[in-house]
């Protein structure tokens, strides 16, 4: 029987250059169980790529903040808006911009978290993040200001849940530390080759291969270890 699947994007189903690998499209439309797009990207990204992967639009956005499960139309927000806007206004009151420009497109329809580019001080940051009860998360893209209480890992069993799916029965796939908690949370957890040290702490397998190429292996290996043998 076919497990139901838990990925990641940026790093996982990328390339180096955070392309989408157009090979992963068939694996997830063909997957014949349900599929969850996890990221730390805000909601429009993720819900957009199960739009045009022909999915269902399952998907946890901001490293968990916010979920969407097409099959209930239920919305699950557990970020925190109002703090995070208001780490970044004292950001930038200390003289830091947050380093998307002008426009700034990342945060644009963020809804539960606040992302920083990753060449802005990091000290200041958590410093004035802690002072309002949030955290500072390196995903190796970006600095993510979140609540502690919000993960992928939660959202993942809210999603579950409202799939009638036990989290155990899930396998996943990512490359960063924003991926343990959903590591922690499946019954089978890949890292694929790029992965950072914790998610290869926290992985049942870590891969050889990379990116994308890393996703097409653990597929390889999931359905081989659930073929009769």
């Amino acid at each position: 029987m076919t497990p139901p699947l838990a990925v990641d994007i940026d790093g996982t189903i990328t390339d180096a250059g955070r392309n989408v690998d157009p090979r992963v499209f068939a694996v997830l439309r063909e997957w014949d169980a349900p599929v969850v797009v996890a990221t730390g990207k805000a909601l429009p990204f993720p819900f957009a790529l199960c739009e045009f992967a022909g999915i269902r639009r399952n998907v946890v956005a901001e490293n968990g903040g916010i979920a969407y499960v097409q099959a209930a139309d239920d919305l699950v927000v557990a970020g925190d808006d109002e703090r995070a806007r208001a780490v970044a206004e004292e950001y930038r009151a200390a003289g830091h911009d947050l380093g998307w420009g002008r426009t700034d497109m990342v945060n644009r329809w963020r809804e539960t978290e606040l992302v920083v580019h990753r060449s802005r001080p990091l000290e200041p940051l958590e410093r004035i993040a802690a002072d309002h009860g949030l955290e500072v998360v390196d995903t190796g893209f970006a600095y993510h200001v979140k609540s502690p209480a919000v993960t992928k890992g939660a959202a993942l069993t809210a999603v579950a849940d409202r799939l009638d799916r036990d989290p155990a029965e899930f396998v996943a796939v990512g490359d960063s530390v924003n991926d343990v908690s959903t590591f922690d949370a499946v019954g089978g957890s890949y890292a694929v080759g790029n992965a950072d040290e914790h998610a290869r702490e926290a992985a049942d397998i870590v891969l050889d291969a990379e990116y994308a190429d890393g996703f097409l292996a653990a597929v390889d290996r999931i359905v081989a270890d659930r073929e009769p043998q």
